[in-house]
């Protein structure tokens, strides 16, 4: 098994945001949040990306982000499109993109074969802390007995925005280990805790201590056994409905549950900052100033 992989997930333009937020400047010198995230993943130890981008941005892309990359680390592109379906299905007409995070999991499997890999989103910053706590999981010789994945876990108030609601997902641990996780679409701040509110109105009180998935993940080859029978199914049962989505949670939680893998619980004490609203920008760039000045990043970025 060759050295850790880093799968970076670029191909969506973020609604909310309205615009392609992932070579957003954000840093001092211009860098982008996913400047942030590979000079850390590479700090820790990380030799190779692999960006899952769409098609028609490929140029725009390579221009922007990875171009400066390709003396540093092995750099490969992969492409996210609605035609990359198992043998014999067809996309629908009335599906405008494609079908969400293990999706672009499932498209880069050619490039995944021989590497163990961590996943991230391209528009959120982990931390370094959160690199070195992947890495080395990812770096450790697994169970003989056991099919086994890390889950980098986050406390949920270090992880919501100032200016609307977000979607994270709930993990119930047990043990040091993922039990499930519960994706809830509409939390929003409430002082130092959370409020869930679900879809008939009712609410869900959080302490904002729990734990959730950010998408950010440590994986072996093996996901790939069941990953394609997996969205096979997962096709056959929505392919008439154009929003439904196909999460790497989803996956997870269907190992999980019927024991063919289990999911370690990688705690991280970093905050995690993104830009869900255009308002969050200010925020996350402020955020990275004091890491600056505090000595964590120069400016310029080196890697």
């Amino acid at each position: 098994m060759t050295e850790p992989t880093l799968l970076i997930l670029a191909a969506g333009m973020g609604s909310r945001y309205g615009g392609l937020k992932q070579i957003d400047p954000v840093g001092p010198s211009g860098e982008a949040i996913i400047d942030y995230s590979i000079h850390d993943a590479l700090q820790a130890g990380f030799s190779r990306l692999v960006f899952v981008i769409r098609r028609d941005l490929e140029i725009e892309f390579r221009e922007a982000i990875g171009k400066r990359y390709e003396s540093l680390a092995d750099v490969v592109y992969v492409h996210q499109e609605l035609s990359h379906l198992p043998t014999g299905m067809v996309p629908p007409a009335n599906r405008e993109k494609p079908w969400g995070t293990a999706h672009a999991l499932l498209v880069s499997a050619n490039q995944l074969a021989d590497h163990p890999f961590s996943i991230i989103n391209a528009d959120d910053f982990y931390g370094r802390d959160s690199y070195k706590t992947v890495i080395e999981f990812l770096r450790k010789s697994p169970p003989e007995d056991k099919v086994e994945y890390g889950l980098v876990g986050f406390e949920l108030r270090k992880t919501l925005s100032e200016h609307g609601s977000v979607s994270r997902g709930l993990c119930t641990c047990e043990n040091g280990y993922l039990a499930s996780i519960t994706e809830m679409t509409n939390i929003e701040k409430d002082g130092d805790a959370a409020i869930n509110t679900l879809p008939d109105g009712s609410q869900v009180s959080l302490t904002g201590s729990e734990l959730v998935s950010m998408n950010m993940w440590g994986m072996m080859p093996s996901i790939f056994d069941t990953l394609e029978d997996q969205f096979s199914t997962f096709f056959r049962t929505n392919s008439d409905n154009p929003k439904a989505e196909f999460y790497i949670p989803t996956v997870m939680d269907q190992l999980i549950s019927t024991h063919v893998a289990r999911c370690k619980i990688l705690p991280t004490s970093e905050t995690w900052s993104g830009i869900t609203y255009r308002e969050d920008k200010p925020m996350v760039q402020r955020r990275l100033l004091t890491l600056i000045e505090n000595g964590v990043y120069s400016s310029p970025l080196q890697n």
